[in-house]
């Protein structure tokens, strides 16, 4: 029977002895087999000492009872107080919670849901302030004429030109390695307006991969409007073989009979 203490602070000894009294009460929650060894004992205060035994249980791997014994100021008797399975270290826990907002993924929103942008969104600036830049006096004016209460940030835009040029559509996917020339130089790039016009713009070639999305100037992909034409994979007929053997053996075996040859109707 162990009784190595977890933790060097001031133990009630009752209390620290009350072994078979916290084995006793794990059994009495537990299933039967499900109460292991005892790992040791921790002081929770005056007359206050927590016992833990091994959990058995394979869904609970790396788990233990925790069971708290405590007895009254001058009093002899140990009684329990507390009994509960805790995690131990290496035991399989849930996943830590994280709220909503944090677990969302790009295409995670379907049809008919909402996802409310917070009041304090670093992505977002009110509609009628500068933006910050060379161009924020025009673009203040001409978001403030389209009546949206909040503009995208400096710090939204430069999060998006992060995400854009990083992802697929930007310069280092392997379609974009393997193009023949970049999107910038392609007669179906329509380049996108304000300060992100010289980095980013939409694809309008309904044969190219990303056709109706953006992509970054640098990005490029097969359907080049400039791509050279790509020689036919058909091969070219291969001339017939004729079989003249038959016709030598019959010129070798004797010249025509030339009244063989005459047309009908003559004598």
């Amino acid at each position: 029977m162990s009784r190595t203490r977890i933790r060097s602070t001031p133990v009630d000894q009752a209390c620290a002895a009350a072994v078979d009294l916290a084995r006793e009460a794990a059994e009495r929650i537990a299933r039967p087999g499900e109460v292991g060894t005892h790992l040791g004992f921790e002081s929770e205060g005056d007359r206050v000492v927590t016992h833990y035994f091994e959990c058995l249980d394979r869904a609970y791997r790396g788990w233990r009872w925790a069971i708290t014994v405590t007895r009254a100021s001058r009093a002899r008797n140990v009684t329990v107080s507390e009994t509960v399975l805790l995690p131990g270290s290496g035991a399989l826990l849930a996943p830590r919670w994280v709220p909503w907002n944090e677990r969302l993924r790009p295409g995670d929103l379907g049809v008919g849901d909402l996802l409310p942008a917070e009041a304090d969104d670093d992505r977002l600036a009110p509609g009628y302030t500068a933006t910050e830049d060379d161009d924020g006096d025009q673009q203040m004016i001409f978001e403030y004429g389209l009546g949206r209460v909040r503009v995208l940030s400096p710090l939204g835009r430069d999060l998006a030109v992060r995400r854009w040029h990083s992802g697929e559509a930007g310069p280092h996917s392997p379609i974009a390695h393997a193009a023949p020339a970049q999107c910038s130089t392609c007669g179906f790039y329509w380049p996108l307006s304000g300060a992100l016009r010289l980095g980013f713009g939409v694809c309008a070639n309904e044969y190219a991969p990303d056709d109706g999305r953006v992509v970054a100037a640098d990005h490029g992909c097969g359907a080049h409007s400039e791509a050279t034409t790509v020689p036919s994979m058909v091969m070219d007929a291969v001339p017939p073989i004729l079989d003249d053997m038959g016709y030598d053996d019959l010129m070798e075996s004797g010249s025509v009979d030339e009244t063989e040859s005459e047309p009908l109707g003559h004598s």
